[in-house]
């Protein structure tokens, strides 16, 4: 009778643990910690993740099963990929080599001044591309740093020289497609998005994201008993949850999974918006919206008492 009930008890303690686990458990997610020089930026499948600390480290809790491509990218030094096997978890190795190429390092200019000064960016990467015209991280660069201080003009003439390199660059599409969500040039814009998703061979979250965004919008902009905006709502939350996950937990992920549960709530699927949020709080319990997110969740409970 004792043994009886000792399993009872470790079998009751071990479905508590399977039912209360995080996120990254209880999707068959591992961890792993990129090992590389201090201050250097993690990219995970293109999907950018941080930066490593002072020790030259990063942990990433929500890497899915199967293989995968690291990143990596320091000032002064050369960039890194390497391959991620399907099963490692723990630390993961990329070492860097320095550079004195001055196309690269000029490049690595432009990313410094990306937060502080668009005009010296702009500068840093025309002048890496210079120097080196198939360099395409700063083509890439330049691109977005043109369209981000809204000079679409000449953001599209940088994503047509991108093109005379790198012809189906699914990042460059991406990019592409936002601005023509910008100028409100919805059949391009859906176009363009499309071309980036195809281009990537299914693996474009900025894209599905740019998508989910349109029809958003344009479900927002209507009566909800139209059935143009009911199909709308439906493309957004289709897209939306593409791009939730596939960017897997990076931090661009956080006003995705936002903007999802609010598609959620908009279609009364109450019970899937919870557990959206509630997927937010397990993967940025520390993040400045988690209050906001449990005060969601709490409204919706109200809701559904209130029915």
């Amino acid at each position: 009778m004792l043994i009886v009930m000792i399993r009872f008890g470790l079998l009751f303690l071990l479905i508590l643990l399977l039912a209360t686990a995080p996120i990254a458990q209880s999707r068959g997610f591992r961890s792993i910690t990129i090992v590389s020089e201090p201050n250097a930026a993690v990219w995970v499948d293109g999907v950018h993740y941080g930066t490593t600390g002072a020790d030259g480290r990063l942990t990433v809790t929500t890497i899915s099963p199967g293989k995968h491509t690291i990143r990596v990218r320091a000032g002064g030094f050369a960039e890194a990929s390497k391959p991620l096997p399907p099963t490692h978890r723990g630390d993961f190795l990329v070492k860097l080599t320095a550079t004195s190429d001055e196309a690269w390092l000029a490049f690595q200019e432009g990313e410094r001044y990306a937060s502080t000064d668009r005009t010296k960016t702009v500068e840093s990467y025309r002048r890496a591309i210079k120097l080196n015209p198939k360099l395409i991280a700063a083509h890439l660069g330049l691109s977005r740093a043109l369209s981000e201080g809204g000079n679409t003009e000449a953001a599209l003439a940088a994503i047509k020289a991108l093109r005379t390199v790198s012809p189906r660059n699914a990042e460059a599409s991406a990019i592409e497609g936002r601005i023509y969500k910008d100028l409100d040039n919805e059949p391009k814009a859906i176009a363009t998005f499309k071309r980036a998703i195809a281009e990537g061979g299914g693996f474009q979250p900025e894209a599905y994201a740019g998508l989910g965004l349109l029809y958003k919008e344009k479900a927002e902009a209507g009566d909800p008993a139209d059935p143009e905006v009911v199909s709308a709502t439906k493309e957004a939350v289709k897209n939306l949850s593409v791009a939730v996950k596939q960017l897997s937990g990076a931090p661009d992920a956080m006003v995705i999974m936002q903007l999802l549960g609010v598609m959620f709530e908009r279609q009364k699927r109450y019970k899937e918006a919870i557990a959206v949020y509630e997927d937010f709080l397990r993967i940025f319990p520390e993040s400045n919206e988690a209050e906001a997110v449990r005060s969601f969740i709490v409204q919706i409970n109200k809701q559904l008492a209130e029915q």
